[in-house]
């Protein structure tokens, strides 16, 4: 059985890990915020399991990650997310910028890390979800939120 620190760093690593630092916290901080919200199931294994949610989990390939210094940052990031380090954008959606998913034009757009956009549903905000715009990251790091 899978903790949640091993179910999100596997997805963080399969669905972030050339991303930069904040982009991988991110898809994290995504996950983390589906889990806390009635939409979603409540933990974070399951919101990684769910079908047709994220691609690495049902295209059929393997789930053992190769890269072993990539997948133990992604370790490390999922710790600090985990730990409520994160950007608290209320991000609940994302995909890359090699795709246009029509379930975009519902959300709203929180800005964009690396090759992934982030989302946000204003229409249907429910606590915790929904958070204050983020501010810059004490470390200099920036999320593009404009």
């Amino acid at each position: 059985m899978m903790t949640a620190l091993t179910c999100l760093a596997v997805a963080v690593y399969f669905e972030a890990r050339s991303e930069p630092i904040d982009g991988q916290l991110l898809v994290a901080e995504t996950i983390i915020n589906r889990a806390a919200d009635e939409r979603w199931p409540n933990t974070i294994c399951e919101v990684v399991k769910q079908p047709r949610q994220f691609s690495f989990y049902s295209d059929g390939k393997s789930d053992t990650p190769r890269d072993q210094v990539a997948y133990e940052l992604a370790l490390e990031l999922a710790a600090v997310a985990m730990s409520g380090e994160h950007l608290h954008t209320g991000a609940l959606y994302y995909h890359t910028v090699d795709v246009r998913p029509v379930w975009r034009h519902d959300l709203e757009m929180l800005g964009r890390v690396g090759d992934h956009i982030f989302y946000t549903n204003t229409k249907d905000c429910r606590l915790p979800t929904c958070s204050p715009r983020p501010v810059p990251r004490p470390d200099g790091g920036t999320f593009d939120g404009n």
